[in-house]
């Protein structure tokens, strides 16, 4: 082979071997992370099956414990185990219901003269103090009754003066005595009908400096303002300008409400009748204020069961002294019937429906082997279960992870 025969076999090869170099480069720049990823994933799916595998071996590979699994410390770090505990569970009952005003403390506005409506001032939803003014009309009974206040008041002044002109004739015997008697019988009939007077200004809502300024300017003000009798919230205004209110003749003006207490109105089953009591004290809850417990006290149960539910009204007064409670609010009642009782109690999360509708628990001695027990479960409150049988106080037990014990006996018993 020549020279030259031979420097081209060598540049061949080298660029063939360059090339092989660069397609690995290639291939390892853009593979290598997926690859690592991968390798990475199938690392943790291994890890997070690591305690399952190990729990349906060691469960089928013992006989005599068909019911427990048995675990290495570093498994069971990853399980709750506390000791059985006593608390105490409130026997109550629960129903629904929503708030609503307070309807004995409910007062309608009406005039205490006919007129016709000129000015409205409060609107539903205000708040407002005793006294408030809330509309004002225009009466014809105010004029007459104002007209009749200043003729009476200028008879009492004219009746004043003569008897006076006559006591001073009477001392220099410038008149006799039944002159004098005349006088003051006039001037005491002049006084009762002023007073009379003054009382019929006075239903119109008329102050004493009101009618002393009536009689000063011999002017009557028709005008009669309709103040609120008490202090509390308006639920409802029927007025309007120029409508013609009269006393007594429904609906009223305005209707108001004291807010310092409202109801709770509730619909408790039939068969809780025979627990509720006058007087007894109830909690309820409104999804406003979540976490908020409002006391109330039952005030009066219904007479009559209703056919169609077979449920009894039953209402409860609750103090709302900040007036945060709203009527229609839909609240949950709790109603307490009876003692509270002291048992056996495991966290939620420690006890476990089976498929057959049985309730277990998983129990250890020497936090190594967890074994099931069925247990009877009674009453459900504040994140514990009443557990009224098969538990004794100071037994450990799991109280979180139960249900995945369940499952991987389950599947090594498969």
């Amino acid at each position: 082979m020549s020279l030259n025969m031979k420097r081209a076999v060598v540049c061949k090869t080298a660029v063939t071997a360059g090339c092989i170099i660069a397609l690995v480069a290639y291939y390892l720049e853009f593979s290598g992370p997926r690859m690592e990823g991968e390798v990475a994933s199938a690392a943790r799916a291994a890890e997070k099956n690591q305690l399952t595998s190990a729990a349906r071996l060691r469960t089928s590979a013992d006989p005599l414990a068909a019911q427990s699994v048995d675990l290495s410390a570093s498994e069971f770090e990853q399980f709750k185990v506390e000791p059985v505990a006593e608390r105490l569970f409130t026997i109550q009952r629960e129903a629904v219901g929503n708030i609503d005003f307070n309807q004995e403390m409910s007062v309608p506005v009406f005039p205490t003269v006919q007129g016709k409506i000129i000015t409205l001032f409060a609107r539903v939803g205000d708040d407002v103090t005793k006294g408030t003014p809330l509309y004002t009309i225009d009466s014809p009974d105010l004029v007459q009754a104002g007209s009749n206040l200043i003729t009476t008041a200028g008879v009492l002044n004219l009746t004043t003066r003569v008897l006076n002109r006559a006591k001073q004739l009477y001392e220099v015997q410038g008149i006799s005595q039944k002159d004098l008697d005349q006088a003051t019988s006039d001037q005491q009939a002049a006084e009762g009908a002023a007073r009379a007077a003054r009382d019929a200004v006075r239903i119109f809502g008329k102050t004493d400096a009101d009618m002393e300024r009536m009689i000063a300017e011999r002017k009557v003000d028709s005008v009669v303002v309709v103040r609120s009798p008490i202090t509390g919230r308006v639920t409802a205004r029927n007025a309007a300008p120029g409508l013609l209110a009269q006393p007594g003749n429904a609906p009223a003006p305005y209707i108001l409400a004291d807010i310092s207490t409202m109801w709770m109105l509730a619909d408790v089953a039939e068969t809780d009748f025979p627990l509720l009591r006058l007087g007894e004290q109830v909690d309820v809850s409104v999804k406003a204020y979540p976490g908020r417990v409002f006391r109330g006290t039952i005030v009066n149960i219904g007479a009559s069961v209703d056919p169609a539910t077979h449920r009894i009204s039953a209402r409860s007064e609750i103090p709302d002294p900040k007036h945060e409670l709203r009527p229609g609010m839909f609240a949950t009642y709790v109603i307490r019937t009876g003692q509270d009782l002291r048992s056996v109690a495991v966290p939620l999360n420690g006890v476990v429906r089976e498929g057959d509708g049985t309730m277990t628990v998983w129990v250890t001695t020497d936090r190594k082997r967890l074994v099931k027990r069925s247990v009877k479960v009674g009453l459900q409150q504040d994140g514990f279960a009443q557990i009224l049988e098969g538990l004794q106080p100071g037994e450990l037990v799991a109280t979180e992870g139960a249900l995945f014990l369940s499952n991987a006996l389950t599947a090594a018993s498969r």
